[in-house]
């Protein structure tokens, strides 16, 4: 089983209550080969949302409590993307997945790239907190650029 970010599916649950639908993957739900989840969602999040960046790391760093995930206001809301990336953890155990596929750049499912927390557009290498998390228990985590 596929585990997609819900908002790759055509779902409205990014920040800005907008989705980034991919086609194929939506296919893959359609098909039954996969199913769909929002890490900020399940962490408590609201739509739409402020924007967030994470600040001093990545989420791997976030994970190990050396850097925060705040809102472009200056709201932390690390706590948030831990509870959802844990949720999404869970949610990928459940169906047994063997791949997920997370949106390049955001704070929770970047994984490759993230921005760099100064609010500017500016982007560095890195995972988001949802990444970090699957990619430490061993799930193949790969973004709507990646082939599966």
């Amino acid at each position: 089983m596929i585990l997609i970010s819900s908002c790759l599916a055509g779902e409205a649950v990014r920040y800005d209550g907008a989705h980034c639908l991919h086609q194929s993957l939506k296919k893959l739900l359609e098909e039954g080969k996969a199913v769909m989840a929002c890490p900020e969602v399940m962490g408590g999040l609201s739509i739409p949302r402020e924007p967030a960046e994470i600040i001093g790391g990545d989420g791997g760093d976030v994970l190990a409590g050396q850097a925060k995930v705040v809102t472009k206001s200056g709201k932390d809301v690390t706590e948030e993307f831990i509870n959802g990336a844990y949720r999404m953890l869970e949610k990928a155990q459940q169906v047994n997945a063997t791949v997920v596929v997370l949106k390049e750049n955001s704070p929770s499912c970047g994984s490759h790239m993230i921005y760099n927390g100064e609010f500017a557009g500016k982007k560095i290498a890195g995972d988001g907190v949802t990444a970090a998390l699957l990619k430490q228990h061993g799930f193949r985590v790969v973004s709507e650029i990646d082939t599966i």
